[in-house]
């Protein structure tokens, strides 16, 4: 069906718009205009933010900051987006401090758009959200380093009048190289926190084991500020890391390799794995540190944990998105994340039709007839087909939403068939004879 003029004009506008952002293409990363800022800009200065679908656009980002799904990572979906509705899905993740964070997200190729990325920082005391990194692009990959043990969000908005795909990946790699040549995050026998001297002290840092004289090398670029010998750290090397303003510190070396002042870069050999110091009685070890300005010493095994493995593709039907789906199940839960466990959003009676947005493992992303969204599991679902058909009593408008006040899209003629798709809140999800679908009261229907 034809797009109203109303929407051919916007299209216009939003298209010039576009064409003037073009340029701003894999900029974005740390910023002090983000792409989303730039271009929600535009749209206020055209004027376009006081029309219904700039206002819907600008709202949806807004209510995406406040309304964000849960989920663990790593982290795969793909995602859907439709030209006639104005979304933004946001999806809220825990992080480690000195976990670097990867985000890549790939359109379909027959999907032309700008779609922006923005990743917060969630201060949860302030109820307020701190920019980290931003872009826009058809293809973009960007990574940040998390500061703090904290949740952090990611919000993926397309502009408006477009439909498409697109494949979202957050996966989470380390900040620093591994101290210990050869060696990974398994070779880790002690970590941090665990008690010392009888509990009157705790290990501040984490123990790596490897045999007598395995190379210690540098985590990071950087210079040597101490190359000394003390009575619990034995023979130890601390390191100025230049990129991320913090000191590295490497403990019961056989032998110290290195003078201070020198420049070193990442994988040159520091030293040698002993058991120098308070070690004396232990088998050969680095103790591995990570000090950071203001706050001492931190917990470094986020700094040097093996990156996720790619997570896993979804299982579910993605030939689902952008369709309806039925509740198939006497009643099931829309919940906040892919999880069983995670918190239910709302009950779901069996034929309440869902839009699926998202396919994610076992788990579709679905649109509430509310607006609502969140996450539905795959097999508790089945495609939206006919119910029944049924013929109208009398002529009556047929909605695009569920609620008093909903936009009519077309008016249907008494005697006319319908099929019934699905069922939610007094009113009937439904397809014309024409094709067309939409909402009827059930007060319109026949028997």
């Amino acid at each position: 069906m034809p797009l109203p003029v109303r929407y051919v004009l916007f299209l216009i506008s939003v298209l010039v718009l576009a064409a003037c952002g073009k340029q701003q293409t894999l900029q974005g990363i740390f910023q002090k205009t983000t792409p989303h800022e730039a271009y929600a800009r535009q749209l206020r200065q055209a004027g376009l933010a006081e029309t219904a679908l700039g206002r819907d656009w600008l709202a949806a980002a807004d209510r995406a900051l406040r309304d964000s799904l849960v989920v663990t990572l790593p982290f795969q979906e793909t995602g859907y987006f439709s030209a006639d509705r104005a979304t933004a899905a946001a999806y809220r993740y825990q992080v480690r401090e000195g976990e670097t964070v990867r985000i890549s997200l790939t359109l379909d190729k027959n999907t032309d758009a700008h779609v922006f990325l923005d990743a917060f920082e969630l201060d949860p005391e302030r109820r307020a959200t701190r920019p980290l990194a931003s872009a826009d692009t058809t293809a973009l990959a960007f990574s940040y380093v998390a500061e703090d043990d904290r949740q952090h969000l990611l919000r993926v908005q397309p502009e408006l009048l477009r439909t498409g795909r697109f494949t979202l990946r957050i996966q989470r790699a380390p900040s620093l190289s591994f101290p210990v040549h050869g060696k990974n995050d398994v070779a880790v026998g002690s970590f941090w926190g665990v008690d010392r001297d009888g509990g009157a002290r705790r290990h501040e840092g984490i123990d790596i084991f490897a045999k007598r004289g395995t190379p210690v090398v540098a985590a990071a670029n950087g210079y040597i500020t101490r190359v000394n010998e003390t009575p619990r750290g034995g023979r130890v090397v601390w390191l100025m890391d230049t990129e991320h303003s913090q000191h590295i510190y490497y403990a019961h070396l056989d032998k110290q390799l290195v003078q201070p002042g020198q420049q070193v870069r990442i994988g040159d050999t520091l030293g040698l794995v002993g058991n120098t110091g308070n070690a004396r009685t232990t088998p050969p070890h680095l103790h591995f540190g990570v000090y950071r300005g203001g706050r001492g010493a931190v917990d470094p095994f986020p700094f040097v944990r093996r990156a996720d493995t790619d997570p896993a593709a979804p299982r579910t039907a993605p030939g689902r998105l952008g369709e309806w789906v039925r509740v198939q199940d006497k009643r099931t839960e829309l919940r906040r994340g892919p999880v069983a466990k995670q918190v239910a959003m709302a009950a779901l009676s069996r034929n309440t039709p869902l839009l699926v947005v998202g396919s994610q493992a076992d788990w579709y992303r679905v649109q509430h007839p509310n607006g609502q969204i969140g996450y539905v599991a795959a097999r508790a679902v089945v495609p939206a087909a006919a119910l029944r058909r049924l013929a109208l009593s009398t002529s009556t408008d047929l909605y695009a939403a569920p609620a008093i006040g909903a936009a009519a899209l077309d008016s249907l003629p008494a005697r006319s068939s319908v099929a019934v798709l699905g069922e939610f809140g007094g009113y009937r999800l439904v397809r014309s004879a024409a094709g067309q679908l939409g909402w009827l009261a059930n007060a319109s229907l026949g028997s």
